[in-house]
């Protein structure tokens, strides 16, 4: 990981909204269509990438979000210690990269993480998405990529009203306003 320099590093709470940049953690680009793929990366995580679309699987370490067909982010709970990360980071890539039945990547540094909890975490995201959260608020572990406030995101809702929303780092701060600015409102 490179010398991250976060954009926000910043907490906010309104009425019934709170929203946290979450430190910078481990996060891979999974790309594989292989049976040899889903394996190696089963054996080493100890979980499956979920095949389902818009859908993700998880343990008390990490999240498997799927992206397409044969594309997921993985991504850890909490921030690691920075060997066991570069270790886990190069296992995966000599096991699969390197035996070419897939890709690792590491886009730690070109996404940026906001949680945002609440009771108004729906309203607040849909003043400014064309998402239908309808039936994606009730679905604990759904992944959804839409745009907010023009900006294309990554959401996963982890549990009712507390969603992990990814950003690319270059539009982190023109959402974090909007987000900020729009939250008063609620």
């Amino acid at each position: 990981m490179l010398n991250y320099n976060s954009p926000i590093n910043d907490q906010k709470e309104y009425s019934e909204i709170r929203i946290s940049e979450v430190e910078p953690i481990l996060k891979l680009n999974l790309r594989g269509k292989k049976r040899d793929f889903m394996t190696k990366i089963g054996k080493e995580l100890s979980i499956i990438p979920p095949s389902d679309p818009n859908t993700s699987s998880g343990n008390e370490k990490f999240n498997i979000l799927w992206l397409s067909p044969d594309e997921w982010m993985l991504y850890s709970n909490d921030k690691s210690d920075l060997n066991n990360t570069n270790l886990l980071e190069e296992k995966l890539f000599n096991e699969v990269s390197k035996s070419k039945i897939g890709s690792i990547t590491n886009v730690s540094d070109h996404w940026t993480m906001l949680n945002i909890k609440g009771k108004n975490t729906f309203d607040l995201l849909s003043t400014g998405c064309p998402f239908n959260f309808n039936d994606f608020k009730n679905t604990k572990g759904a992944v959804a990529q839409t745009l907010v406030n023009h900006i294309d995101v990554i959401i996963h809702n982890k549990d009712l009203n507390n969603l992990n929303l990814f950003v690319r780092r270059s539009f982190a701060n023109h959402l974090w306003s909007w987000l900020n600015d729009s939250s008063r409102f609620f």
